[in-house]
């Protein structure tokens, strides 16, 4: 429970650093730490579906808005300031990377190869591999589960996933060479 107060202060911490800041490519960045903190609070609260797809959507959503960030800011770091951006950054990320060794060690996640829902009596998967086949017909449990038991789930997530690419598409194509044509005269 305690890993949930971390994230959320973390979260909250990037919000105001994010709505605070002039630097609008640093306000992105901290868009970015709180979608990686969702992210995580999703895997840790087990569902990892949810959280794949708030990695993915998090991870277009950055691309389009990088891409959006780079024409109106430029920053450019000098002198001094860059040996110290270099210095904060390999602490945030040793101190990140022996967070997560900690968290790893613990009991917040099952060891490697030791499934979680077979230690539960009556979860989910028990009832979609003994039951399954008579409930949905489908000989493969797989599809069984991806489209009759998690259908809407499903629908929802293709549907986010395909926005995002979609928008990502419009944001990084090329412009065609009539609309250059039109601006250059």
């Amino acid at each position: 429970m305690e890993i949930f107060y971390a994230l959320l202060i973390f979260m909250i911490i990037a919000a105001i650093v994010a709505t605070e800041t002039n630097n609008l490519l640093s306000s992105v960045i901290c868009i970015g730490a709180i979608g990686f903190g969702a992210s995580l609070m999703f895997l840790f609260l087990k569902a990892p579906d949810i959280a794949i797809t708030q990695i993915v959507v998090e991870v277009l959503g950055l691309i389009i808005l990088i891409r959006a960030t780079i024409t109106r800011d430029l920053t450019f770091i000098t002198g001094d300031r860059e040996f110290f951006a270099v210095v904060v950054s390999v602490v945030v990320i040793f101190v990140i990377f022996v967070v997560g060794i900690v968290i790893f060690e613990t009991e917040a996640f099952p060891r490697f190869g030791e499934p979680v829902f077979a230690q539960i009596a009556d979860s989910a998967s028990e009832r979609y591999i003994s039951q399954g086949l008579n409930e949905t017909g489908a000989a493969n449990l797989v599809s069984s589960v991806i489209l009759d038991y998690r259908a809407y789930d499903t629908l929802g997530e293709v549907t986010v996933l395909f926005t995002c690419i979609i928008g990502t598409l419009v944001i990084l194509r090329y412009p065609s060479r009539k609309t250059l044509e039109v601006s250059i005269t």
